[in-house]
Formats: structure tokens, sequence, C-alpha cells
């Protein structure tokens, strides 16, 4: 039985010792830089100045939630194996899947804390240059929170059981390819072969669709979002989420760590 005490024990301390990372200070800087020269883009142009900026601001959001969630992600556990403290942890009344989703929970917290300050970077960016604001805008940045939270959970599966490296290229394939798997299904559907068009439709149910939590084209050009929509990203990037880390709790469990 997992205890919620243990588990938000482990949380908090994940997220004390994510906010101690350098490396995680620079790369908001580089994202707050720029979500700012998104001002200096769109001097460039005579038109579509407010949707220059934005898609900047968003896209700089969104590379750099994946980008933190990864190189956070696929330290998750080789950083207490290396240190050694697995041992001490793991020796207390603690199961490795308490464990493992404390330190997923406590990531995607210091996650969602560092994008909710890219998201106040990009508002006052926006306020500043007299750029429309309204919800389109915040479902995007939430969802491209989501797709941070899951792109945390695919690098803890590979991190259960693999080196950082390792982990880390796994990610960004995972990351690279969850951007194509609807242009590969279209492509496979197009090409009239059945067995390719089967192949690539399953790749594209097996792999995560993160084209379905970017909502930045929308937002940018001032499309309506269905909430349905949006519920319906959260839901799948929640529920596939879970799946991951159920998987990776098998594989953790399963590791030895003498």
């Amino acid at each position: 039985m997992i205890s919620p005490q243990r588990v938000s024990a482990i949380a908090t301390n994940t997220v004390r010792e994510a906010i101690r990372n350098k490396v995680l200070y620079v790369l908001l800087f580089f994202a707050l830089v720029l979500i700012s020269t998104g001002v200096l883009l769109s001097t460039l142009s005579y038109v579509e100045r407010d949707r220059i900026l934005q898609d900047v601001g968003i896209a700089a959001i969104r590379f750099f939630g994946a980008a933190m969630a990864i190189f956070l992600g696929v330290g998750l556990i080789h950083k207490e194996v290396d240190r050694r403290t697995i041992y001490t942890v793991l020796s207390k009344p603690l199961s490795r899947s308490e464990f493992l989703l404390g330190k997923y929970l406590g990531l995607v917290a210091t996650l969602w804390l560092q994008m909710a300050v890219m998201g106040v970077g990009f508002a006052v960016t926006s306020w500043l240059s007299e750029a429309p604001l309204d919800a389109g805008h915040a479902y995007a940045i939430g969802l491209a929170g989501m797709e941070a939270a899951l792109l945390a959970a695919v690098a803890t599966m590979f991190s259960s059981f693999s080196t950082p490296l390792l982990s880390a290229l796994f990610s960004v394939g995972i990351y690279l390819v969850g951007h194509l798997t609807r242009d590969l299904r279209e492509l496979g559907a197009a090409s009239g072969s059945e067995g390719t068009a089967t192949v690539t439709s399953l790749l594209h149910r097996v792999l995560p669709d993160l084209e379905s939590l970017n909502l930045s084209i929308q937002a940018v050009h001032g499309l309506p979002i269905a909430p349905a929509e949006v519920a319906f990203a959260v839901l799948y990037a929640v529920g596939y989420s879970a799946a991951l880390l159920v998987f990776a709790t098998i594989l953790f469990q399963r590791r030895d760590f003498r």
C-alpha cells in the first residue's frame, strides 16, 4: 500500500535537491532571454508582430520545459545510486514504488514551478508589447506543462534501468518521434500499402502523441479552443504518464543495486 506521507516526503526532498541545480537556472535564464528576444524578432516584420512575438515565446516555453524534464529526469535515480544514498533510503520502511513515485512527483513540481516563471515572463513580455492575451495562451502553456510531465515520466522510466547517457538519448528520441507520429500515420495511410499503414498506425497508438498537447498555433492565431479538447489532452497525458510509471516501477523493482 502506497503511503501518501512517504511519497510526499520523497517528493519534497526531490524539489529541494532540484532547485539547487545551477544548470536548471541556466536553462531558465536562456528561456526568459529567448522569450524576451521575441520582441526584437517581431520588429523585423511589418505584419503579424504580435503573432511572431507570442509564437517565439510559447515555443521557448515548450522547448525548455522539455529540456528540463529530460535533463532532470535522466539523473533521477542515477544520482541516488552514484552517491549510494539509495541503499540508506531503501533500507527504511519505504517501498521502491513509493520512492519512484515521490521522485517523479517532485520532478514534476519543479518543472511546473519553472514553467510558471516562464509563463509569467511570457505574459509580461506580451503585456509590454501590447500583444493580446486570452484563455488560448493559458491553455497552450498549460498543455506545455503536461507535455513536460509526460516527458519526465519517459525519462524516469529509462532512468529506472539505464545509464544517464542512454536515458537521455532514448528520451530525446521519444521526444522527436512523439511529434512525428501523426505525420507517420498519415504517410502510412497514403502509401497504399496495408502493411505500412498498419505499422504506422500501431506506432501512433503505442508512442506518445505529443502533438495532441500542442495548441500553440491555435493560441497564437486566436483560433477557438474547445475546453473538451484541452480536457482530453490532459487525460491523455495523465494516462500515458501513469502507464509509464507503472512500467518503470516494474523495472525498478527488479533492479539489483548490489
